[in-house]
């Protein structure tokens, strides 16, 4: 993020960047149509290395020689093997990827509890976080006379506000540690998704009529800085728009849309991800993976959600 060093470390993922991205930006949480594309490169497992929410994860696997990853990815397989007989299959594989993605939200949370819960009274009220977040904007407002710094913050607060009483089930305007995890991931959460859309339209909505055209789609995913051609990417991203987001063909999406495009009911992203791992490992086709079958394909797999990036390869036996 460009806005100020100190607040880009604490708004964590609570925050939005400031800036047009220059390269393309995903927003889709769960999107079929970017599976299919992402699987059918298979020698560079960038699905695998970005699904999973925890991607910055991913360096803890640079610390590992491949002969330390396969030791410890045979351990692993060892605990996704639920009825231990010595096959994987989709489902033992879906239900692991879904114990891992929970167990990286709420680690995130334990992580920057104490940062926000400043009287240590184990609840983080909205006057704890908007001082820890904002505090020093707020303190100091002289400091911030960029026109985009003032204009970022003066949005923030008040939609960080917003979700934090959505979050605040019982309106007390403190958050325990499950409130305070739907505040800070709140696409988890089936309550908050309505949150999630709101948001995701007031991002990309620049004109301010409450819709999307494409172009302010285009625009959210690639700037066109130097004027030249438009990558084929953004080429396919235009009809996607007419053809798979603008249901009613009016031209922009409401906010009915917007959710059907970035949440997609009729798809289970772990489900996927985990077909995905046994079509490509399943030598002997028999639509279920032994050891040896992950172990052949390792690199796949340290690279996947099934262990968050290769985090899980880093951590003791026993913690899993």
């Amino acid at each position: 993020m460009d806005v100020v060093g100190f607040v880009c470390a604490v708004l964590l993922s609570a925050a939005v960047a400031v800036g047009k991205p220059t390269l393309r930006k995903e927003r889709v949480l769960r999107d079929p149509e970017l599976s299919r594309q992402a699987h059918e490169d298979n020698k560079s497992f960038q699905y695998d290395h970005e699904a999973f929410l925890g991607k910055d994860e991913a360096k803890t696997f640079d610390q590992l020689t491949p002969e330390e990853s396969k030791d410890r990815l045979g351990k692993i397989v060892d605990r996704i093997d639920s009825n231990a007989d010595g096959y994987i299959t989709t489902e033992e594989l879906k239900a692991w990827i879904k114990r891992v993605q929970k167990r990286y939200v709420y680690e995130n949370v334990a992580k920057v509890w104490s940062d926000y819960d400043l009287n240590k009274d184990n609840k983080i009220s909205w006057d704890e976080y908007k001082q820890a977040t904002y505090g020093y904007y707020l303190a100091n407002p002289e400091e911030f006379e960029d026109a985009t710094d003032q204009f970022s913050f003066k949005k923030m607060l008040p939609r960080d506000e917003r979700r934090f009483r959505t979050a605040d089930l019982n309106g007390d305007r403190a958050a325990d540690r499950e409130e305070f995890t739907a505040f800070l991931h709140p696409e988890e959460f089936e309550r908050m998704k309505d949150t999630v859309v709101l948001e995701t339209l007031e991002d990309i909505d620049k004109n301010g009529d409450g819709h999307v055209d494409e172009d302010e789609y285009i625009a959210d995913m690639f700037a066109h800085e130097d004027g030249g051609p438009e990558p084929d990417w953004v080429k396919t991203e235009r009809e996607q728009f007419s053809d798979f987001r603008d249901l009613n063909k009016d031209g922009k999406m409401d906010q009915d849309e917007i959710r059907h495009w970035i949440m997609p009911q009729d798809y289970d992203h772990a489900q996927a991800e985990a077909r995905h791992l046994v079509y490509e490992s399943d030598q002997d086709k028999d639509q279920m993976l032994t050891k040896d079958e992950i172990l052949d394909n390792w690199n796949m797999f340290v690279g996947s959600q099934a262990t968050n990036y290769g985090e899980d390869l880093t951590r003791n036996h026993d913690e899993l």
